[in-house]
């Protein structure tokens, strides 16, 4: 009996599935502009980086990768800025050069006395299929200077009636045009389309506050910011200031979330804020999820995470999908009861620091041949059991999957939670929060750009968590805080720079402000990132690679020779290392500190892999980034 039941209900997921992919060819979501884009996205990579400058300015800031062919210039993507900071172009495998300039009249035409400014003089950035090419930055001085393009260039024939900045904080409304639902529509089963037309960004409602909590929504697969708007409307916004992640729903969950991490993370670089919150639909609170495990310990910290009708389990029917479709949306894969990215989320627990609270529905289908769910999701993916163990409390509400984040008992419940923990952990802090005034300057070591510092504020003869606080090069003079009182150790850090003074006793007062002055020189260092080769189903565009644990690191050069510090243990407090500029590998990421100029050779050896021996040259002073480091398995 239990075989034929097993038989009923595997041929019914077939028809099910079957229905489902028939549905969406006479919807226009095409299978052949699946397949295409699932190409697409094996063959690209997604090249970031930041265009800095001292100097304000007006109109948009546009940044472009090209290839040449025979001395012709041909735009592979560019991107608009509506200020300086960071930006991600999608490109093909292939050659590329990154310039970018102040757009004074929005022609998208490279103009005559227009600030530019290029990466290298000009330097190729080589660009591998899938994965990320990072440190990609540009500056662009006040008069300009000379760069490759000659003026007059075109980016682009087609002239957009609007300009969409996709830097992280542009302020959108929730009715914008680019929130409509096809465009949601589009980010799930075209998410590589989505990707190059509309990026992936945060969007604000308006201008950032100090004084109220971010708190991030995160929507569902298919969904966009607008499905927010009826909790949004809710919330106290004089204590609360709502942000959006928006972000093509069909890509690979785990490049999602290291999008997330990149945005937030400037974010961060330039409003210094140290929390807020998550609320998240469905998929979205796996990709939050996916977020904390990975980043979750780096500033800033998500002090409150609300998960609605997430499948914490999986999605049997994308287990289905990937076995019987013609074409296989790359988040299916991910979505798998059983999948390699499901097992992760919980390969340790959700911090101490972190208040979850899981909401689901239990209004949905009770057809005998599904189990019990909300609609779409089973219950036993809503509930599932690793998850549930980590909340504070799981609240049931009679709505379906959908219906959940439109019902005034939710919002009602939600309000109690958010107004709760915010009085809880912010009254005191707001009320007798001191201040940091923080002085540093470079000296003339520096070649080219000046490397980005971070605070590390550790509270004296306490086991409290330090406060981590990352700068940009032009910070100096500015006043950190609000912060905890209490007596701390300041230390100043950048890898290319050595502070003039490190672990600075400084007493933060009430309602006052102290100062700290440091002197930042260059340093010689060599940076990497040990990777292994993409398998093929994760040729796919903005997935991080995976790390490898080596067995040794070696790195011998004129007087030196370095054995690199493997570390382990995953729960360890990089601070340390960092502030005593002590050697270290960890998780894929290595950095030699105190390294005097001349030519070094590295070796790395890995178990299952081809001995990694490679020369690099070292030179203090210049730019670094981590060098990328695929080993190549012996079989």
């Amino acid at each position: 009996m239990r075989d034929l039941q097993k038989v009923i209900l595997t041929r019914y997921f077939q028809i099910i599935l079957l229905l489902y992919i028939a549905s969406v060819i006479t919807s226009g979501c095409a299978l052949i502009q699946l397949n295409k884009e699932v190409k697409q996205g094996q063959a690209s990579t997604v090249i970031v980086g930041r265009v800095a400058s001292a100097f304000p300015g007006d109109g948009p800031i546009v940044v472009v990768a090209y290839t040449k062919n025979h001395g012709k210039r041909e735009v592979a993507h560019y991107t608009i800025l509506h200020d300086f900071g960071e930006y991600e172009l999608m490109v093909a495998k292939g050659d590329y050069y990154v310039f970018a300039y102040r757009d004074k009249d929005s022609n998208l035409i490279y103009d005559a006395g227009e600030p530019a400014g290029q990466h290298g003089n000009p330097k190729i950035v080589r660009a591998p299929a899938g994965g990320v090419v990072g440190g990609i930055d540009i500056i662009i001085t006040e008069k300009g200077r000379e760069i490759e393009i000659p003026t007059g260039f075109e980016v682009s024939t087609i002239k957009p009636e609007k300009f969409y900045s996709r830097l992280a904080g542009a302020t959108l409304d929730l009715e914008d045009e680019r929130f409509a639902e096809q465009h949601g529509s589009k980010g799930f089963w075209e998410p590589f389309s989505f990707f190059k037309e509309y990026g992936g960004n945060i969007y604000f409602l308006e201008p950032y506050d100090p004084q109220k909590i971010p708190i991030l929504f995160i929507h569902g697969a298919a969904g966009t910011p607008k499905g927010w708007k009826y909790i949004v409307d809710s919330i106290d916004r004089t204590r609360f200031q709502p942000w959006f992640f928006y972000y093509p729903s069909g890509a690979r969950i785990r490049s999602m979330s290291l999008l997330l991490n990149w945005k937030l993370g400037n974010l961060q670089r330039k409003y210094h804020f140290d929390q807020f919150y998550i609320t998240a639909h469905s998929m979205g609170g796996l990709v939050a999820r996916s977020y904390i495990m990975d980043y979750g310990t780096e500033p800033p910290l998500v002090k409150l995470f609300i998960s609605m009708a997430t499948p914490w389990g999986g999605v049997k029917m994308a287990e289905y999908g990937v076995k019987q479709s013609p074409a296989v949306i790359p988040c299916w894969i991910d979505m798998q009861p059983e999948s390699a990215f499901i097992q992760s989320l919980y390969r340790s627990t959700m911090p101490k620091y972190v208040d979850f609270y899981m909401f689901y529905g239990h209004s949905g289908s009770r057809n005998p041949f599904r189990s019990n769910n909300d609609g779409t999701i089973a219950m036993s993916s809503l509930l599932d059991r690793r998850p549930q163990a980590e909340a504070k409390m799981n609240y049931a509400f009679n709505e379906d999957h959908a219906s959940i984040i439109y019902s005034k008992e939710v919002v009602d419940q939600y309000n109690t939670i958010i107004n709760a923990v915010y009085e809880n952990k912010s009254a005191s802090l707001r009320q007798s929060g001191g201040y940091l005034k923080l002085h540093f300057s470079y000296d003339d070591s520096f070649i080219d750009e000046k490397p980005w510092p971070t605070l590390i504020l550790e509270p004296s003869g306490k086991d409290d968590a330090e406060t981590i606080i990352s700068l940009n090069a032009n910070n100096s003079g500015k006043i950190l805080g609000p912060l905890l009182p209490g007596n701390y150790l300041a230390s100043l850090v950048s890898a290319p720079a050595k502070p003039s003074k490190r672990q600075v006793p400084v007493t933060i007062k009430g309602n006052q402000t102290s100062e700290l002055h440091y002197a930042l020189t260059s340093d010689g260092i060599f940076a990497g990132n040990v990777t292994s080769a993409f398998k093929p189903k994760d040729w796919t565009v903005g997935m991080p690679r995976e790390r490898i644990t080596p067995q040794s690191i070696s790195l011998t050069g004129p007087g030196v020779h370095r054995m690199v510090h493997l570390i382990e243990n995953n729960d360890v407090n990089l601070s340390s290392y960092y502030i005593q500029r002590k050697d270290f590998y960890h998780d894929g990421l290595f950095i030699v500190f105190g390294l005097p100029a001349g030519e070094y050779e590295l070796v790395i050896k890995a178990n299952g892999y081809h001995t990694f021996v490679e020369k690099y040259v070292v030179a203090p002073g210049k730019r670094v980034r981590a060098v990328p480091l695929e080993l190549v398995p012996q079989n």
